[in-house]
């Protein structure tokens, strides 16, 4: 029999498949860059539609270029057809089920469906940015048995979705918060749904079915279910004083710790670092119980037991609970903010099109024969 693989060959991990223009990486200091520019300040001077501009078009947009794009985000309406997918399965189905099926659902209605050059590809970009958001607040209105609220063009990005989600306006600082969140997720180079999204892309075939291609991908719960296992992990500690005992519990169990480490970073990583700050900013409004409190119990208690460093997936929960989004939305938010570097990697793949396809390792039997059976 053959060698085993190593891990390493598995998991893929360190092995360039491909190049890419769009994401930098210092797992060392604990950098991350779009296009070049540091995410702390993207973070705190850009919005989401630029940074969403800047993935699919390589540089931040300057007045009237974001004034048209913001323009094409606008155009937030759901198809017919989609919106009978919503509201006849607003009870039956989880919100990222339903968000993979409509983003399927929308290549119905678009004109050139399986175009793949680069004003089509662009065109289907803006409008997954722009209509994912309205699939997850329709849906999430719906299975509550509320009217759902309508998008509104005249407002931005961040305000839309949470006046969508929750029936009201939210105000400036939570927008902002939320706007933030979404910067912060919408790309991170070849993870599994992007490379999902490249594989699907490397075969010719078109945008929707990319992005729907990643969007099952982050089904599991060591991509994008992340999150939300890293929060019932917090609601299950229940208060900081108890974290401790509770990571020393997952430690001895060997159960996992999600929110803490990442197949690239071996420091903190830096869209945490940003999370936290936002997530303690918030709980000094009070309420309990203080998720902010329990989180940083947790993370202090990970790292004097085991050195564990926090990823993006720890913080983010608790910010999302303090601007009243459920568990079962975290991951598809995780996917409205993701599509643009996913769109973007798509964009990239079709310039220069070359199909994706790894070799296995085989570690079966060796040669054999099929036995000849008597008459």
């Amino acid at each position: 029999m053959a060698d085993k693989p190593s891990k390493k060959s598995v998991a893929l991990s360190g092995v360039v498949v491909a190049e890419t223009a769009l994401c930098s990486i210092d797992p060392e200091q604990g950098i991350l860059r779009y296009r070049g520019y540091d995410i702390a300040d993207l973070a705190e001077h850009a919005t989401y539609e630029e940074v969403a501009y800047l993935l699919l078009e390589g540089d931040l947009p300057g007045d009237e270029e974001l004034r048209a794009f913001e323009q094409e985000l606008s155009q937030r309406d759901l198809p017919a057809n989609v919106r009978t997918l919503i509201d006849g399965n607003a009870h039956d189905v989880t919100p990222l089920e339903l968000l993979r099926t409509a983003t399927s659902l929308l290549s119905f209605s678009d004109p050139a469906e399986s175009a793949i050059d680069r004003e089509n590809d662009r065109r289907k970009a803006a409008a997954l940015i722009a209509r994912l958001p309205t699939i997850v607040a329709r849906h999430h209105r719906l299975r509550q048995d509320l009217d759902p609220v309508d998008p509104d063009p005249e407002l931005s990005y961040a305000e839309n979705f949470l006046t969508m989600l929750r029936g009201e306006s939210p105000t400036e600082r939570e927008a902002r918060a939320f706007d933030v969140a979404m910067i912060l997720h919408a790309e991170h180079e070849l993870n599994a749904s992007t490379f999902a999204a490249r594989v699907v892309a490397g075969t010719g075939s078109d945008m929707h079915s990319a992005i729907t291609a990643a969007i099952c991908a982050l089904k599991g719960p060591t991509h994008g279910g992340a999150n939300e296992a890293a929060m019932r992990t917090v609601e299950e500690f229940g208060s900081p004083e108890a974290a401790p005992d509770g990571v020393r519990r997952y430690l001895a169990e060997k159960k996992t710790l999600f929110g803490f480490g990442h197949p690239v970073y071996v420091t903190t990583d830096p869209r945490a670092r940003i999370l936290k700050k936002l997530s303690e900013e918030f709980s000094h409004e009070g309420g309990e119980p203080n998720w902010y409190a329990i989180t940083e119990a947790t993370e202090r208690a990970a790292h004097e037991q085991k050195g564990l460093w926090p990823n993006v997936d720890l913080y983010s929960g608790s910010l999302y609970r303090y601007l009243g989004i459920p568990n079962d939305l975290f991951t598809p938010l995780f996917e409205c903010s993701r599509v643009a570097g996913q769109a973007a990697h798509v964009l990239e793949q079709h310039a220069n099109n070359k199909i994706i396809r790894p070799a296995g390792e085989y570690v079966g039997p060796d040669a054999r024969r099929v036995p000849v059976r008597s008459a």
